[in-house]
């Protein structure tokens, strides 16, 4: 998220285990080693670049069942995956933007569960590019209560769609303005207005990264997704992909928030489609610290089990990353 950069260390959540375990056999027999070890281990948690976040789109197919609701979202998010900033979806709250009762008792369960509110997904609110400047100022609006419930639940930032319509620079031109005029109501309130890379122009890297330079608007940047570079369908009808390496490079220098979007995995425990790898490197070289959203979007696995397996893939790759300082 681009917020706090620290460049020291670079530990995951199995490494900082391993490193507090070491600590503890040192201070064997001491009457303080289950505090040195929980002040090793928050200090290590602390200095790691990239802290895991759990987007609430992989739950989706759960919290339309009803097993679960989004208040249970953050419980969930902690008791089942160990993990402690979540990325909640507008439309499993859809009318309860302006309840601040409702938003009340999901910081309450957040803080009940040392989970941190990372960002909202916002959808189905208007096209911030449209032609029509009508609907497109229509649109804009539509967002402020997602920017203020955002500030409400502690969050950095509101995840937003990039839709227009017309040829690649007229959309630039459209897209930009619904942009600007969103992020500088977000000022207000600290917010920050993300663009995903989510179909259409908004998956071409080259466009996204042109809006963001037309903006010009620190708190305007991007959430770039691993496997969202869908393009549209050619003239054969086939389904048209930019290359997500490039498209990825090209959107971290914006990156206030990244998702790590995985479908499928291999006996090893790879993605089939995205080397994680190779994408978590690219997203270190670019400068950024922060949150990465574990976004599983798959078939074969059931949600629970996607979401562990993604979260243990990012775990292997950051692990792997070469230390700087």
């Amino acid at each position: 998220m681009n917020q706090a950069v620290n460049r020291r260390k670079f530990l995951t959540a199995g490494t900082a285990v391993a490193a507090a375990g070491a600590t503890g056999l040192a201070f064997a027999g001491s009457a303080g080693a289950k505090t040195n070890r929980a002040s090793a281990l928050a200090e290590s948690a602390e200095d790691a670049p990239f802290k895991i976040s759990l987007a609430q789109w992989s739950l989706h197919r759960t919290l339309r069942s009803g097993k679960i609701s989004n208040l249970d979202f953050p419980a969930v998010t902690k008791k089942e995956f160990g993990i402690s900033g979540v990325e909640y979806v507008n439309q499993f709250f859809k009318d309860k933007a302006e309840d601040t009762k409702y938003l009340d008792e999901l910081n309450q369960r957040c803080g009940d569960n040392g989970v941190e509110s990372v960002l909202v997904m916002v959808d189905g609110e208007g096209a911030l590019g449209d032609a029509n400047e009508e609907k497109r100022i229509k649109a804009v609006e539509n967002h402020y209560r997602w920017v203020t419930a955002a500030k409400h639940l502690g969050c950095h930032a509101i995840r937003v769609n990039a839709q227009s319509s017309g040829g690649f620079q007229q959309q630039v031109k459209l897209a930009a303005d619904g942009l600007r005029r969103l992020s500088v109501f977000a000022k207000q309130y600290g917010i920050n207005v993300l663009v995903e890379n989510h179909g259409g122009l908004s998956s071409n890297g080259q466009w996204l990264a042109q809006v963001m330079r037309t903006v010009g608007l620190p708190n305007c940047g991007t959430l770039p997704d691993f496997g969202n570079f869908r393009i549209g369908k050619g003239k054969d009808g086939k389904q048209r992909m930019y290359d997500r390496y490039l498209g990825m490079a090209s959107l971290m220098p914006f990156a206030k928030a990244v998702s790590a979007k995985s479908h499928d995995f291999d006996d090893d425990g790879n993605e089939t489609a995205t080397n994680f790898q190779r994408v978590m490197r690219i997203v270190q070289d670019s400068g950024y610290r922060g949150w990465v959203g574990v976004e599983y979007e798959g078939g074969k696995l059931d949600e629970y089990a996607g979401i562990k397996a993604t979260k243990a893939l990012l775990e292997k790759c950051i692990a792997k990353l070469p230390k700087r300082s």
